[in-house]
This record gives C-alpha cells, sequence and structure tokens, in this order.
C-alpha cells in the first residue's frame, strides 16, 4: 500500500564523486511499508523551487530497524540538493511505488541469478542481491563502472554476492563493458539487470540469443510517478505503457527491443 511518509536522514555519505548514499529512518519501524526490490519512491526536494518530485530506487530496507537508503546520482538541481542534505534533515516520500524484481520464496539448486549493474543503476540491484541471500543463495553481480573511482556499493554487495567489476578504463577489474566480464559467459539461470539502456539492450541481447531470462529496471524520466502524466511510456508488446506503474521492471519479452539496437 502506497504511503506518504516523512524520513528523517540519520546518515549520509560520498561513494564516489557526483554520488550520495542516504540512510533515512521512519519514526517508528511500522510505519514503513514493505518494500519489494526494485520498487522505487518520489521524492519531495526540500527547497522552495522544485516543483516536481524525484523518482529514486529503492536502494536497501532494514524493516526491523525502520530505515530505507537510496542511491542518488548528482543530475539536476533537484538531486543536487538531496546530494547536500545533512543528518537530522527530513525527507517528504511517496512509496512503495511501481512494480520490482520477482524472487522465489523457496529456490532449488538450479537457481543461479546474475545481477548487472551499471552506474546508479547499481542501486535496485543491491536490495535485490540482499532478497536472494536471505533465501539461501549467493548470487553473481556484475558492477560496470568508467573507472575504479565510480565503482559503487562493492563493499556492500561483497557481503551478499559474487561481485565481479568492469570499468572502461581498465583500472579495476576487466578493461570494457559489463558484456566482457568472464562471468557473464557462465551459465546463469536468469539475468536481472538495471543501468544505462545500451547496457540493458546488449545484455537483453545476449539473454535472447542464449534463452536465459531476463528482466530489466527501465529509467525512463518520470514526473508523476503514478502514471497520470504518461511521461514515462514505454513501447513494449501490449502497447505504449507507463514505466511507472507497469513497471519500472519489466520481462526483456514484453519489450520491442532489437537485439542491434
Amino acid at each position: 500500500m502506497k504511503k506518504i511518509l516523512d524520513m528523517q536522514v540519520i546518515r549520509i555519505s560520498i561513494p564516489a564523486p557526483g554520488y550520495a548514499h542516504i540512510v533515512l529512518a521512519a519514526d517508528s519501524p511500522s510505519e514503513l511499508p514493505e518494500c519489494t526490490p526494485g520498487q522505487f519512491v518520489q521524492v519531495q526536494i526540500p527547497d522552495h523551487d522544485t516543483f516536481l518530485r524525484r523518482p529514486i530506487s529503492i536502494c536497501d530496507v532494514d524493516p526491523q530497524e525502520g530505515t530505507l537508503t537510496l542511491l542518488v546520482r548528482d543530475a539536476g538541481r533537484g538531486t543536487r540538493n538531496l546530494c547536500h542534505l545533512s543528518a537530522g534533515q527530513t525527507l517528504n516520500l511517496v512509496l512503495p511505488l511501481g512494480h520490482g524484481f520477482s524472487v522465489p520464496e523457496n529456490p532449488d539448486s538450479s537457481y543461479h541469478p546474475l545481477l548487472v549493474g551499471g552506474g546508479v543503476g547499481v542501486a535496485p540491484l543491491l536490495y535485490l542481491a540482499r532478497a536472494i541471500n536471505a533465501r539461501g543463495v549467493r548470487p553473481d553481480v556484475i558492477l560496470g563502472a568508467r573507472s575504479a573511482a565510480d565503482v559503487l556499493l562493492k563493499e556492500e554487495f561483497e557481503r551478499v554476492a559474487h561481485v565481479f567489476i568492469t570499468t572502461n578504463d581498465g583500472s579495476e577489474g576487466v578493461h570494457g563493458l559489463v558484456t566482457d566480464h568472464p562471468a557473464f559467459k557462465e551459465e546463469h539461470s536468469v539475468i536481472y539487470c538495471c543501468g544505462p539502456t545500451p547496457m540493458m539492450k546488449a545484455v537483453a541481447a545476449y539473454a535472447r540469443a542464449h534463452a536465459v531470462p531476463c528482466f530489466v529496471s527501465l529509467e525512463n524520466m518520470m514526473a508523476c510517478g503514478l502514471g497520470a502524466c504518461l511521461c514515462c511510456v514505454e513501447k513494449t508488446v501490449d502497447g505504449h505503457l507507463c514505466v511507472c506503474t507497469h513497471g519500472p521492471v519489466f520481462d526483456i519479452n514484453a519489450l520491442t527491443w532489437s537485439d542491434h539496437a
């Protein structure tokens, strides 16, 4: 059930230049609604100039502590304000929104997931990795970045997953794209992906060619986050659908992406 909730910033850190890792707490754990990996929140920007809320992926949740974590990239005035928050400030959120990733409740031995993230797209994958790990499976995770300085949340992922790195300049891990890492070519039962669209399309093309189920979290531009403004529509096999309500997570077979796009 969606809620409008005030949450207090209890910690904020800078995991890489241009990013902020923000931990928020509800007044009590019972106030925090149940959130699924892959869902997002709409954040009201704490200034007097920004009218529209900003959609931010849920990076992590601790229901017992009543905390929710966001990974924010400084992409403009609104998100820049979020990146410069201080502990003790309050944010107003609408949450949880959208449809997230589906994880089997009792996975069997054939369940061998691969999570592929690039840039700020790693955010929803951390919560997903934790959910998978809590079910007794340690997933493989490939994190792609421009350089070693841009690798995000590596230590957090290493606590719950087997982590592999690719960088565009070769300063850490494998030199190249996420699809260049040997771990990407290993046999996996399902792929979950979030990041820049060209990266997701490349991962989707590989998954189709090898008949591997694949789910991607789209990052279309959003305004209302509730399906009213039609700002975030995506062309699918069922017509144009709002990413904020029908997604952001889609089975690649529902999308009209070309393998050569």
